[in-house]
């Protein structure tokens, strides 16, 4: 079942690309969370949109805003993109068990077996406020994180 705007986000903790625990409740009650799907580390629409939020989404350096990107990559695959690509934000594996994050949000493809091209924007309160779900071929336009984003201020 997909998660809708006005739904509470359902919780998850997965480890980044450092093996570090990330638990999406950990952040209710001071920082927005942005919680950005995405299919695979490495391919071309996946990097570009990194690329895009790494450099024209200055909100992410926020002190009530946190940047939460996930795909079903493992850990070594997103630090070394990470190292790669310079992404100073926060990769999760959704790894094992494969996709549960993104099936729990409604965007796991179950053909292909990857994330779609989700994102959340996610209160303080941990309520959704935005959403887009965009097809795994079509990238997502960062100004409308940021207007989401804006219109929680």
């Amino acid at each position: 079942m997909a998660v809708e705007a006005g739904d509470q986000a359902p919780d998850f903790e997965l480890k980044d690309q450092h093996g570090t625990q990330v638990k999406l409740s950990d952040f209710r009650g001071h920082k927005n969370v942005v919680l950005v799907f995405y299919p695979l580390a490495f391919s071309g629409v996946c990097t570009s949109e990194l690329c895009a939020i790494r450099d024209d989404f200055p909100e992410i350096t926020r002190d009530d805003v946190e940047l939460l990107t996930i795909s079903v990559d493992s850990t070594f695959a997103l630090r070394t993109w990470a190292d790669r690509d310079h992404f100073g934000f926060s990769l999760l594996s959704d790894f094992w068990p494969h996709g549960a994050v993104a099936r729990s949000y409604g965007v796991f493809d179950e053909n292909v077996g990857v994330a779609k091209r989700g994102t959340f924007v996610i209160d303080k309160t941990g309520v959704v406020r935005w959403k887009v779900v965009n097809p795994i071929p079509q990238a997502r336009d960062i100004a409308d994180y940021q207007k989401a984003l804006a219109e929680l201020d």
